[in-house]
């Protein structure tokens, strides 16, 4: 083995040992070959990107969203009360009518030759009461007679009244104003109460019918303001709740009600799909926050916000809520700047970098 190998392995055994006895003693050997990396200055404390809003008063309602169905302000199903012939029709499907307008004569032939009978056969029994009469005052005939021929008359008088009934339901008229829809008869066809004969719809104003859960029960009442929309509307329209079912559906524990809308256009169509909005009140000045920057903690809530760059943090009282903010009664001033998101990484006192967003 040649003496520089032997000196190398002794070096290096040399070494070991060193660095096993000290190891601080063999970083003081190479200090000067390698350079020292900087240190970190005492205290040093890195400031935390996060996201802020600052809170401002706004308007706000406190309201509930539900579904509900367009119905019709008057609504019936035409049907004959006598089994007829349909003899003319006098509406053309989908146009307005009037109430007491004609829409349907049915046979009547019948019934005016019965009326005519009926109206001879009066005829004939006013002479036999008069003849009869004479004769009682003359005491010819008793007062049983009398009453015989004065009854007679009587029934033909009361069987003439319920022909002219029987013949004025030959007229079918609209019960009022409205708009009629498609028909199911034809001129022609033997018409029978059973059968249909045309849909008849006030719509204007509209009613709408939806249902709140009963916890907002005594929240509700006649007069309050309701917005909705339909598939079919560009924009909202507005409403006014005037009647309240007295009992609570004991399937679904909510409360009926029925509100109307004016409906001039006739855009409301009965059975329309509608999304209300019932407002139970209007805060002119309340502080809305979004639901991220709200923390849930035992016993209440709590909110970060950013004080001149450091994170202060606000026990808060909640109220109302919105589908992406909150009301906070109380902790927060206006123009506080709350903190909405990197909440996991900070706590009070840290250092944020704060962006403001809208």
């Amino acid at each position: 083995m040649s003496k520089s190998l032997k000196l190398g392995i002794i070096i290096l055994i040399g070494g070991g040992v060193i660095y096993l006895i000290n190891p601080t003693l063999w970083g003081l050997m190479g200090e000067n070959s390698a350079p020292a990396t900087p240190s970190a200055p005492t205290g040093y404390n890195p400031k935390i990107p996060v996201s802020g809003v600052i809170v401002s008063p706004q308007r706000i309602d406190n309201k509930i969203s539900v579904t509900g169905s367009i119905v019709a302000n008057e609504s019936v199903e035409l049907k004959s009360e006598i089994s007829a012939m349909v003899e003319k029709i006098h509406f053309k499907e989908g146009t307005e009518v009037r109430k007491g307008e004609l829409l349907v004569s049915l046979d009547d032939d019948e019934i005016i030759a019965q009326l005519e009978k009926m109206r001879y056969t009066q005829q004939l029994m006013k002479e036999r009461e008069f003849r009869q009469r004479s004769l009682l005052d003359k005491e010819a005939i008793s007062q049983e007679e009398y009453d015989i021929s004065l009854t007679e008359l009587n029934t033909v008088a009361s069987d003439i009244k319920i022909l002219q009934i029987k013949y004025q339901k030959t007229k079918i008229r609209a019960p009022f104003d409205g708009t009629v829809g498609l028909r199911y008869i034809s001129v022609g066809s033997y018409l029978t109460p059973n059968e249909s004969i045309v849909m008849l719809f006030s719509i204007d104003p509209a009613k709408i019918d939806f249902s709140v859960p009963e916890k907002y029960s005594k929240k509700v009442k006649v007069g309050d303001e309701i917005r909705f929309i339909t598939d079919a509307m560009e924009s909202p329209r507005s409403g006014k709740i005037y009647a309240l079912e007295p009992q609570v559906d004991i399937e679904t524990r909510t409360l009926r009600m029925r509100a109307l809308s004016p409906n001039p256009d006739r855009s409301l169509l009965p059975g329309q799909f509608a999304k209300v909005e019932l407002i139970f009140s209007t805060l002119e000045e309340a502080l809305m926050v979004p639901t991220e920057a709200v923390i849930p903690e035992l016993g209440g809530h709590k909110i970060y916000i950013s004080r001149g760059g450091t994170v202060e943090s606000k026990v808060v009282e909640v109220g109302i809520r919105t589908e992406s903010q909150v009301q906070v009664v109380s902790g927060l001033q206006p123009k506080d700047t709350i903190i909405t998101s990197g909440i996991l990484q900070i706590r009070p006192g840290s250092k944020v970098d704060l962006t403001l967003i809208e």
